[in-house]
């Protein structure tokens, strides 16, 4: 009588999406479940405890006690010739959930790459930029060169050039 707690444990949990929940006592496939339940997808859910909120995410969180919450880390995907494990929670979603999320995840992906590709063409305008200003600083340095070159042939003292008179008949 006082087992009935261990054998709740050792069982798979599927969790259906209109809340039912149903307990196997033995390892199934995923494909057994997906078979029984036709157009539904079978993910493996994973929890962890969280203590406080010193950290915010758009992942779903449920409050267990005060100061606790348990939040929705990773829902996994099985492939149809997976097994589903004893003392594991899985949840069936519907197809259009999967194909939903997968859109979702492709968006996000791709917001994530055109961040990346603007932050990396921001950096190399402004290296475009600071090798333009070092090559104008160069070239000022050069002009600045070049006047005072510039200066110096033209502060030379005048010399008029005569040309040389013979003197004849003296």
């Amino acid at each position: 009588m006082g087992n009935c707690q261990v054998t709740d444990a050792a069982a798979v949990v599927i969790q259906h999406p209109d809340g039912r929940v149903e307990r196997l006592y033995w390892p199934t496939s995923a494909g057994e479940i997906m078979r029984s339940n036709p157009g539904h997808y079978v993910t493996l859910v994973t929890y962890y405890i969280s203590r406080g909120n010193s950290e915010t995410s758009n992942t779903a969180s449920l409050p267990i006690a005060a100061g606790e919450t348990v939040r929705l880390t990773r829902i996994r995907l099985l492939r149809q010739k997976d097994i589903l494990l004893v003392g594991q929670v899985y949840r069936l979603v519907t197809s259009q959930e999967v194909t939903k999320a997968l859109n979702a995840r492709k968006q996000e992906r791709m917001r994530k790459d055109q961040a990346e590709l603007i932050k990396q063409q921001e950096q190399q305008q402004k290296q475009r930029q600071r090798l333009q200003h070092s090559t104008n600083v160069e070239e000022g340095v050069t002009q600045v060169e070049k006047n005072e070159r510039e200066k110096q042939r033209s502060t030379r003292y005048w010399r008029p050039s005569l040309q040389s008179i013979s003197e004849i008949g003296s």
